[in-house]
């Protein structure tokens, strides 16, 4: 494995993560309007900044986790090929254990739920085909 690399596309991936979670989450009205329907269960965007750090240091070190896995389950195909097949998998067990989760657990409405799935497929396709690009094995010599 190739620790340079593995850093780097974690790092990639953690900045493509928020870019696109910010971009879906906090600009686009559609999402961000029907989180706001459900205030006695997600904080408001002011609590948000207060704990964001702690949360922003957590996910560098998941997504660097998964740069890990992705370099143990890399074989030897295009970059963006192999980062979307594992961003989707990634995708997927998110939507499965987190989005759906959440809606069994939380009284939040199908839309948000449907909503947030394909938010979340998408973001982690999109932050595993960064990883998928920065990444390169050790060239043996």
């Amino acid at each position: 494995m190739n620790l340079s690399r593995i850093a780097l596309a974690g790092l990639g991936g953690f900045v493509a993560y928020f870019i696109f979670g910010g971009l879906t989450f906090a600009v686009l009205p559609w999402l961000k309007n029907e989180f706001m329907k459900y205030p006695n269960i997600y904080r408001s965007q002011e609590s948000m900044k207060t704990v964001m750090p702690g949360g922003m240091v957590a996910m560098l070190v998941g997504i660097l986790v998964l740069a890990v896995m992705y370099a143990m389950l890399y074989q030897g195909g295009s970059g963006i090929v192999e980062g979307a097949r594992f961003g989707a998998l990634i995708g997927i067990f998110s939507v499965c254990a987190f989005v759906v989760h959440n809606y069994v657990n939380l009284q939040i409405g199908l839309k948000l739920t449907v909503e947030q799935a394909i938010a979340y497929f998408v973001e982690w396709v999109v932050t595993g085909i960064v990883i998928g690009l920065i990444y390169r094995p050790l060239v043996p010599h």
